[in-house]
């Protein structure tokens, strides 16, 4: 009864008892917000956990299809742990298919980490496959399926681990965020619709109309400069996402907009709000209108806290918030893709049945020759048409990387092992942003076959991104993250890689250095236990959430011996990102963009730490 009231709008106007016997497939007894998070009811915990995979009926607003689920919901149960304990975990395949659960951001031995084909043979039709592992952490993580698109059918779930002693975050009462993107079409259809046409599913290109617009308010030259230099390079500056909410609803712990997921409080409590973007495509922006949130972890690790009004999340990235809501009023959590194709809804408030206004929609932004690393020389009539496009967008410009476009004297630095002491002074040098300059890009653009490459990458973790920056709020950023407490390894790095990250948006191919996963002949090799810096390139037009299975990345933001740890990586076009890894566990490791269709299509390596590690 209590997960029907919180879902009442859905049950309007269909037959009761189906909608209820739905409803019981899909709603997780620890969403809703009668379930306290302690209760063993709403989420299982203990020494042995059973898990089962099947298929159920859903429906998310009025899209209807076929779900792959965990013990009969989407997202499926809470596990709840306690650092330092063991766990078993037994998971039941009753799909056609095989399946697979890998524990997102939690340090497991290779065996258990749950990626077929790197560190196990997946789990067959009708059989039970055993994780057994130690909790040696604590914090908000995830678990969802690494097999053929299930994990965007619904196969995800949230894992929380709590420390074994008192918790440096203090609160009162807590809820956990699951922001989703859901479609009832499969990954082998999404992926053939991008190949053929790559602007499938976006419904936000500029028309006719548009340009006449734009003619009238910028004149004929910045307006047709602007449209030809997209039409040379053969991309669309609205190509935000890949999918877009003409394909995606966007639910929030199971529940789409309409259907309002609803949190409680009591005025005046401390609410930590742990949220953990499923989604398998969409880049989320959060914020809740009248509340400030204070960001207290990044990826389950501690973090100084920082004080936002918005913060932008991809997928595989979970941020912990605290919240302290005064008066006796409804607040709306409120999620907007980059692209603003749609939007996810829930409410915070004191009671269940009251709701607060959806704020005002942003229009979607543009790209720009500046978001792509191009030098603008010679565009400035189209560029003014960009500029203000931005700002009306709420986003900022950044003019950064005009004019170094030159590439002499610059070597491919593909995969490349740089000895050490390359380049150290320069890059441990004290600095709030550390290689914030732009970098000459070679020109062979390492194999990419992208349509263009910029002419310039750089650190860009002081900006929060396309569509944000532009107004009164304050968007957290990437330089704001600084750990709680130094890691135990601050050594400086011993060792360099840098990787690009390559595509064709045309043919929708996605790579790393030029060659999809089935043409990498041999891992990338990393040494045990020695300090690494590794540097990753974005020479495509968009950003990506880069992977690394069973380390840490500490992320060289400029904070010194308190870098953040991160499991995921935003990464934007034309971007330079460096970080820190010790590698402490021997094994093959995944590593790959957890944007579920690059992956597919290729944006995928294994990494092998051994004793004897060597650079790919």
């Amino acid at each position: 009864m209590n997960r029907q009231i919180s879902r009442r709008p859905f049950l309007k106007g269909a037959g009761l008892f189906g909608a209820a016997a739905l409803l019981d497939g899909i709603v997780p007894p620890w969403a809703s917000p009668l379930a306290a998070q302690s209760s063993s009811s709403s989420q299982l915990s203990g020494s042995v956990i059973d898990l089962t995979i099947s298929e159920i009926p859903i429906r998310v607003g009025d899209r209807r299809g076929t779900a792959t689920a965990i013990n009969g919901t989407v997202p499926g149960p809470l596990i709840r742990l306690r650092e330092g304990q063991d766990v078993t975990i037994n998971v039941t395949n009753k799909l056609k298919v095989d399946t697979s659960i890998h524990w997102h951001g939690v340090l497991v031995p290779p065996e258990m980490d749950g990626v077929p084909g790197v560190s196990f043979g997946g789990i067959k039709p009708g059989e039970t496959f055993t994780y057994k592992f130690p909790i040696t952490q604590y914090g908000t993580y995830w678990y969802h399926s690494h097999s053929a698109g299930q994990e965007q059918a619904g196969l995800y779930a949230p894992i929380i681990f709590d420390p074994a002693k008192q918790d440096p975050v203090q609160y009162d009462r807590e809820y956990v965020v699951v922001v989703a993107d859901w479609t009832p079409r499969s990954e082998d259809e999404m992926i053939s619709k991008l190949k053929k046409r790559p602007g499938y599913f976006n419904f936000q290109q500029r028309t006719v109309r548009e340009f006449a617009a734009d003619v009238k308010q910028f004149g004929w030259k910045s307006a047709m400069d602007n449209y030809l230099m997209w039409s040379q390079m053969r991309m669309d500056a609205t190509d935000l996402e890949d999918v877009t909410g003409s394909t995606y609803t966007y639910p929030i712990n199971g529940l789409a907009p309409e259907e309002n997921w609803t949190a409680v409080f009591t005025p005046g409590q401390r609410v930590r709000l742990r949220f953990i973007n499923v989604s398998a495509m969409t880049f989320h922006d959060v914020r809740i209108p009248g509340l400030k949130m204070t960001i207290v972890q990044a990826d389950g690790q501690n973090v100084q806290p920082v004080e936002v009004d918005e913060f932008r999340f991809g997928p595989a990235e979970t941020y912990d918030v605290i919240v302290t809501p005064t008066e006796d009023q409804a607040y709306t959590i409120f999620t907007e893709p980059l692209d603003r194709s749609g939007y996810g809804r829930g409410t915070l408030a004191p009671r269940v049945g009251i709701t607060a206004p959806i704020p005002e929609r942003r229009p979607r932004s543009l790209r720009t020759m500046s978001d792509m690393g191009m030098s603008m020389s010679g565009s400035m009539a189209g560029m003014r048409l960009e500029m203000d496009k931005t700002m009306k967008a709420g986003g900022i410009m950044d003019h950064g990387v005009q004019g170094a476009s030159s590439h002499e004297g610059h070597e491919p630095a593909n995969a490349t092992e740089h000895p050490p002491g390359h380049n150290m002074a320069a890059m441990n040098a004290p600095s709030p942003l550390p290689a914030a300059g732009p970098v000459p890009h070679p020109k062979d653009g390492h194999g990419s076959g992208n349509q263009t490459i910029p002419d310039a990458t750089k650190s860009q973790l002081d900006k929060p991104g396309i569509g944000l920056g532009g107004s009164e709020r304050r968007v957290l950023v990437y330089t704001d993250l600084k750990a709680l407490e130094p890691f135990y390894d601050t050594r400086p790095p011993q060792r360099e890689l840098e990787i690009h990250l390559t595509g064709n948006m045309e043919r929708f191919m996605w790579s790393f250095d030029g060659k999809k996963f089935s043409q990498a002949k041999e891992p990338i090799h990393f040494r045990f236990g020695e300090r690494l810096r590794w540097t990753f390139v974005n020479d495509t037009m968009m950003e990506h959430t880069l992977h690394l299975h069973g380390m840490w990345m500490h992320l060289e933001n400029g904070a010194g011996e308190f870098l953040p740890r991160k499991h995921t990586v935003i990464v934007k076009p034309a971007e330079r990102v460096s970080v820190a890894i010790t590698p402490d566990a021997k094994g093959p490791w995944a590593f790959h963009c957890h944007l579920l269709l690059h992956m597919a299509t290729g944006m995928f390596r294994v990494v092998q730490v051994s004793d004897e590690g060597r650079s790919a």
